[in-house]
């Protein structure tokens, strides 16, 4: 009888030996004839269907673009997910008037960059090379190495980075949504 087999990948880090390779996995491609984009977008080929198209960014738009959400339903229960839907969506532009769905309600800043704003004196609409400008004139004014041992100056100073950073990443994801705006 032969007992258990001892695995050749044990330890931590859990690799492989050197023999062994791990190749790049093909993406699967847009499901639309003629597309060499990735498909990432799945799409059901029928209502209620487990089935999916994986489309790309574009052609899944295209698809959805003739989708009847309500198809295959009755007068009443087309009017009850009408009903359903238009709660769901109220609740959430109430939410979002008390800033818990993460904005101002115009769609522009969260309660953290405006708090930021205030912190660096600019208005709301400011862009980020003001928030540079106004941030390099605060620190310089107050950073340690120009008030040593000035404690109240150090605490200012450390409100003014914060505001920075928040400010910060919120221009690198607008960036990175592509929302240059």
């Amino acid at each position: 009888m032969v007992g258990k087999r001892r695995k050749d990948d044990w330890g931590f880090p859990n690799w492989g030996g050197y023999e062994k390779s791990q190749e790049a996995v093909a993406q699967k491609e847009c499901d639309r004839h003629g597309c060499e984009e990735a498909g990432l977008c799945p799409a059901p080929k029928s209502p209620n269907s487990p089935d999916r198209w994986y489309f790309c960014q574009k052609h899944a738009a295209e698809y959805n673009k003739g989708w009847d959400y309500f198809e295959g339903l009755d007068k009443e229960q087309a009017a009850e997910r009408q009903r359903t839907e238009q709660r769901d969506a109220n609740a959430y532009a109430e939410a979002s008037h008390y800033g818990w769905a993460g904005g101002t309600g115009d769609g522009g800043r969260t309660a953290d960059e405006m708090l930021a704003l205030e912190v660096l004196e600019l208005e709301a609409d400011a862009d980020f090379a003001a928030v540079k400008k106004s941030f390099r004139i605060k620190a310089k004014a107050v950073h340690p190495d120009v008030k040593p041992g000035d404690k109240e100056a150090a605490k200012e100073f450390q409100k003014i980075q914060v505001a920075y950073e928040v400010l910060k990443q919120a221009e690198e994801r607008r960036e990175w949504m592509g929302n240059n705006s």
